[in-house]
């Protein structure tokens, strides 16, 4: 074996390191990272030949974690790891997202990238490893990539940026971004914030790029020290560079003219540069009848990418030379917004978005605690109270195909609105929200209006949010080798398609709450991605306000049909009495009551939460556990049950679960020889005043009669004297040798005796 390893430290002191050739040799690369007691594998292969027709990158990544890298079983009845979960899914996305611009561009082989947790003790986060991982394995292999890259998590944690932050050190973050990027350029940004602002974000990306270039230059090394500095050789496509100058020449004026048309209709610019290639092909095939069916074919998917070509290159001239924009837009212009709230009537809150021809649905739903997620990842176990689901169904772009299971896609976008919306609902406040999102149509920046159409749906459901959110996504044109650039508000489909950039903002008006950003250039500097965030916090606040005119506060009153919650604390050795044995109490007073009663410990109390649709069924539900978390007082008057007679008196239930004594002297004024005298039996409902505590053994002292009115002419009992014995010191002395006793009855011992004698 030929085992390389190779080691960086981080500012804290924390070290990182790399081995290969130990393992999975048979893959084209492959890498072991271990940090701590973390430990990843990452391995990548790529096919030898590019599939006939490909004409993108075909990357897959895959990211799982073994549950017995933290020593836990699976859970389920197979006991064992299944399909991916969505931490896993997102793990893989934010690897992918900055693994494919490496590759050149005509380079269409398919590439399996897949990375393992092996090891985990909960301290250190693998996700933020990942892609390091990755591009090490690809750095160790001859797959032809153009740079190493890396990933960081970077934190704010009072008021300092550290990397790779630790899991206890998350508690005390206001920021979480992933950052991956090159050792010259950032190429993907994702993360939440606390409402911070353009200047702070800057500040951690800077902070990041930092920390990922001694990674990126160890990659360098590793791969000469592999002797995998030269790549492969590879030849994905044929091309015709007559044929690519012809396609130019006829085809650039008209499509130059449709970029500088300003038509705001989607389908209409599909249908025109679709004529104008059409024409294109059609005046191509007349003037070479001499090629074959197969020649032709294999030319018309050559017009088909020098084509693409065209439309790109006219597209960003068009912005670029005039500042005019597909759909007619100047660069900071943001399209038409219009919206509704309550436009279901059924759902707890529903609200409708439309930005352009980009349409989001959505519904909010309230639940009780019954109806959190549970989280049950190799290194994370807990419920979730906010969930938010996006789906994109193929008939928003117009699309004729089914519609299958949720894509990755859907994942990362509902997972970025999530992000944008969870710090805004209140810490206290009972309901289980979701909120799901039906995309209707799409141009541009779906999970943006997911985010606008969810702040209305939360307010029509009467949520207490914190503060409204919106979005907004902007794009860059930057041509290689001009200085001049243009930032784009409110990006199209296209211009997120043909542009260089696609930067998600999400906020509040006090600061950011979400980002996301991918970058497709290269040199893209601080200043200018300063100048993208200004500007889009421009935007956001315009968006905002076009949502505010619709709706600025939460409904004063939920709907009907939202089921009520009320919620109280108790103190903690009260919740055991409340559940009863094997929760037979709570059961009980649920099917009494037709609530749903839900108990959890929170800081050494108990907190309840009482779910029903009605008023009536909740007063219900906290009467019996207010009756049941009482405590008796002196002097107080109760309703108690007659549970069981004595000769003595009888026990009355006074609250659930105490029991207190009625002795036969406090039931009436007058004298009873037997408790059932006074027509009491058991199961009575019988009123009785608390007279006593005894401080000792906790038992309770009840009387009924100081509850009646006091015969006429009553007389109080008087207590007959004892008799008086004298004084102890003047008994009769005792003789000598005289005992206690003596003259009482002879022991049985004698007394036998005299029997025998």
């Amino acid at each position: 074996m030929n085992v390389i390893t190779k080691t960086i430290q981080l500012a804290d002191g924390r070290t990182i390191s790399i081995e290969t050739g130990k393992v999975a040799k048979q893959a084209d690369g492959a890498a072991m990272l271990r940090m701590g007691n973390t430990v990843l594998l990452a391995t990548v292969c790529a096919a030898k030949e590019a599939v006939p027709g490909t004409d993108f990158m075909p990357l897959q990544v895959d990211y799982r974690e073994q549950y017995s890298a933290a020593g836990r079983f699976p859970g389920g009845f197979t006991k064992r790891e299944g399909k991916a979960n969505d931490d896993e899914i997102l793990t893989s996305r934010l690897v992918d997202r900055v693994l494919r611009p490496l590759f050149p561009a005509d380079y269409h082989t398919e590439v399996y990238v897949q990375v393992m947790l092996l090891s985990a003790d909960g301290i250190d986060q693998p996700d933020a490893l990942a892609g390091f991982a990755a591009s090490a394995a690809l750095a160790a292999s001859d797959i032809p990539i153009e740079y190493p890259i890396s990933e960081v998590r970077v934190a704010r944690i009072n008021g300092e940026y550290v990397i790779n932050p630790t899991f206890p050190q998350m508690k005390e973050a206001d920021m979480d971004i992933m950052v991956g990027a090159t050792k010259d350029n950032i190429m993907m940004v994702e993360g939440e914030m606390d409402e911070v602002s353009e200047l702070d974000l800057i500040g951690a990306l800077k902070a990041a790029h930092e920390a990922i270039k001694p990674m990126c230059e160890l990659q360098e090394e590793l791969s000469k020290e592999c002797g995998t500095d030269v790549k492969r050789e590879y030849c994905d496509e044929v091309n015709d560079e007559e044929l690519r100058e012809q396609v130019r020449k006829e085809t650039y004026d008209a499509c130059y003219a449709q970029a500088q048309s300003g038509d705001n209709d989607k389908h209409h610019r599909e249908e025109v540069y679709a004529q104008i290639k059409a024409d294109f092909v059609e005046k191509f095939d007349a003037a070479h009848t001499e090629l074959t069916a197969d020649e032709l074919a294999e030319k018309h998917e050559m017009i088909d990418r020098y084509y693409a070509d065209v439309e790109r290159d006219t597209m960003r001239r068009s912005v670029l030379d005039t500042g005019k924009r597909m759909d007619g837009r100047a660069t900071d212009e943001i399209r038409h917004i219009w919206s509704e709230v309550d436009t279901l009537p059924m759902p707890h809150g529903s609200a409708l978005f439309q930005r352009g021809e980009t349409m989001s649905l959505s519904t909010c739903t309230l639940g009780t605690k019954m109806d959190e997620k549970m989280v049950d990842n190799v290194l994370e176990k807990s419920y979730q109270r906010f969930l938010l689901h996006y789906n994109f169904p193929p008939f928003s772009t117009g699309e004729a195909k089914a519609q299958r299971g949720v894509g990755r896609r859907e994942i990362g976008h509902g997972h970025l609105a999530w992000r944008a919306l969870k710090n805004q609902i209140p810490t206290d406040f009972p309901y289980t929200v979701r909120l799901v999102s039906q995309i209707l149509e799409s141009n541009g920046s779906s999970s943006m209006a997911t985010v606008c159409a969810g702040t209305l749906a939360l307010l029509d459901a009467g949520v207490p949010m914190k503060k409204p959110v919106s979005g907004i996504a902007m794009g860059l044109i930057k041509n290689p080798g001009e200085d001049k650039y243009a930032i784009l508000s409110d990006i199209l489909g296209d211009e997120d398609h043909l542009g260089d950039m696609d930067f998600k903002t999400t906020g509040t008006k006090d600061g950011i709450t979400a980002t996301q950003m991918d970058i497709k250039c290269d040199g893209l500097s601080y200043e200018i991605l300063e100048k993208a965030l200004m500007q889009a916090k421009a935007g956001r606040e315009h968006i905002l306000g076009k949502m505010m005119e619709t709706m600025s506060e939460p409904r004063e009153e939920m709907k009907p049909q939202v089921p009520r919650i009320e919620q109280m604390f108790i103190p903690k050795e009260f919740i055991g009495a409340i559940i009863g044995p094997g929760g037979k109490i709570i059961q009980q007073m649920q099917e009494d009551t037709g609530a749903t009663i839900t108990i959890e410990e929170i800081e050494n109390q108990g907190k309840i939460q009482v779910s029903a649709p009605n008023k009536e069924s909740i007063d219900a539900a906290l009467g019996k556990i207010k009756a049941i978390v009482a405590v008796p007082e002196i002097g107080e008057i109760y309703e108690g049950t007659v549970r069981s007679i004595m000769p003595y008196g009888c026990f009355v239930e006074i609250l659930p679960g105490k029991d207190g004594l009625l002795h036969i002297s406090e039931i009436d004024w007058k004298r009873l020889e037997t408790v059932e005298e006074a027509g009491i039996k058991e199961g009575d409902k019988i009123q009785v005043k608390l007279l006593e505590i005894d401080q000792k053994t906790g038992k309770y002292k009840l009387s009924r009669k100081v509850l009646l009115e006091k015969p006429e002419g009553y007389v109080e009992p008087q207590r007959r004297p004892r008799p008086d014995r004298g004084d102890r010191n003047d008994r009769r002395p005792r003789r000598d040798g005289e005992h206690r006793g003596d003259d009482r009855r002879p022991r049985r011992e004698e007394n036998q005796n005299e029997t025998n004698d």
